[in-house]
């Protein structure tokens, strides 16, 4: 299901599910009709199937659908996801907030999911924490200052 991005009031809402994947920083977007623990399931399901090979880790905020009773019957089945939560007022931890503001950026200039996944997605690149050392600066000259004793 796609949904067009933009804001609105009343009965007719999409939620949006993502996933970011920070070693390259592919994403993986779903629209679902609620936010309960059955549309959260579907997340670590994409994820999965995203990711056919070894351990899977997701990162995720203390929402109580996330730590349904539901959910981690279906974590039980699916060993080799292992879901680990943020520490409470502390959602800056979590790399996926940086790329929900982007996919937000994406949504108030008119994209759909789909699109904007997809345009963010091919100019993916590694999530590091933290800003990027500063490049060193050359210098455009070089003085030399003579220092010398003054003599009387």
């Amino acid at each position: 299901m796609l949904a067009d991005l933009g804001y609105s009031r009343g009965t007719d809402k999409t939620w949006v599910y993502g996933a970011l994947r920070i070693r390259d920083g592919t994403e993986l977007t779903f629209c679902a009709s609620s936010r309960n623990s059955d549309g959260w399931i579907q997340l670590p399901a994409h994820i999965a199937k995203a990711n056919r090979r070894g351990p899977i880790v997701v990162i995720t905020d203390n929402l109580s659908s996330h730590s349904s009773w539901k959910v981690r019957q279906w974590l039980d089945r699916h060993p080799r996801i292992r879901q680990v939560f943020t520490p409470v007022k502390a959602c800056w931890l979590n790399l996926v907030e940086g790329w929900w503001r982007l996919l937000r950026r994406a949504a108030f200039a008119g994209q759909t999911f789909a699109d904007a996944t997809t345009q963010l997605n091919t100019h993916a690149h590694p999530w590091i924490r933290g800003r990027p050392p500063p490049q060193p600066r050359t210098l455009r000259r070089t003085f030399v200052y003579l220092l010398r004793g003054t003599q009387h």
